[in-house]
């Protein structure tokens, strides 16, 4: 696992992740909340179109005029008018749509498209072709859940990293994240999805607790009362 890669992987809050990979591109998942506008972004990567993972707004904040954008199927071909028209908005001139279970390579970045949903609850159902997204930035796997539970899918993911939402209601809760990441076995699990919308900043406490002591447990959300 490359050390300075996982030293360079940012939440600014809740899901939204920034990856600088050395030597390589700058990549965002779900931009959501963002302060300033650094327009650094290579590649924007989406997870599914929910208002704190879609941000078109923060979208603009992070993209260049060269981004590449990449959402699931399911939002490229949606007919739903207020998506359709902020993607027409960013008007994106690389843009690819994932379907579940897919590989694309960009800027030397293998992105693999994992299923994403939930088992015990209606918000993300399987049926609807939404992601998390496995990436291979040189020899470093590092997993963005996206919204989920603990399901068959996810759970055979192999990585090095693993993101996994921790904040209960939408997704799995701090303690299913644990066991999720106890499952798939990385060397390094960060906790994402609480903090902001849903779920105390004592999740990661509840997750860090429940994860297997072999796995190194870091950090990427501030809690609050340390801003």
């Amino acid at each position: 696992m490359n050390e300075d890669l996982l030293k360079n992987i940012t939440i600014n809050s809740h899901s939204s992740i920034r990856i600088a990979a050395p030597d390589g591109p700058v990549i965002y998942v779900d931009p959501f909340h963002l302060s300033a506008e650094p327009h650094d972004a290579d590649i924007v990567l989406v997870t599914h179109p929910h208002f704190d993972h879609f941000s078109p707004d923060d979208i603009e904040r992070v993209r260049k005029d060269d981004t590449v954008f990449v959402m699931p199927m399911d939002m490229f071909l949606t007919e739903d008018a207020k998506i359709r028209g902020a993607l027409d908005a960013l008007d994106f001139t690389d843009s690819f749509g994932m379907e579940p279970d897919k590989a694309i390579e960009i800027m030397g970045v293998l992105i693999e498209s994992v299923p994403s949903y939930n088992v015990n609850k209606p918000n993300h159902l399987k049926e609807f072709g939404w992601i998390g997204y496995l990436l291979t930035i040189g020899d470093t796997h590092v997993y963005v859940a996206g919204d989920t539970d603990v399901n068959d899918d996810v759970l055979a993911v192999r990585c090095d990293i693993a993101m996994i939402p921790a904040g209960g209601t939408y997704t799995a809760d701090a303690k299913e994240a644990a066991g999720l990441v106890n499952a798939i076995g990385p060397e390094v699990a960060i906790p994402t999805h609480y903090g902001d919308i849903v779920g105390s900043d004592g999740c990661f406490d509840v997750f860090r607790e429940n994860v297997d002591p072999r796995i190194r447990v870091e950090r990427r959300i501030t809690p609050k009362n340390e801003f």
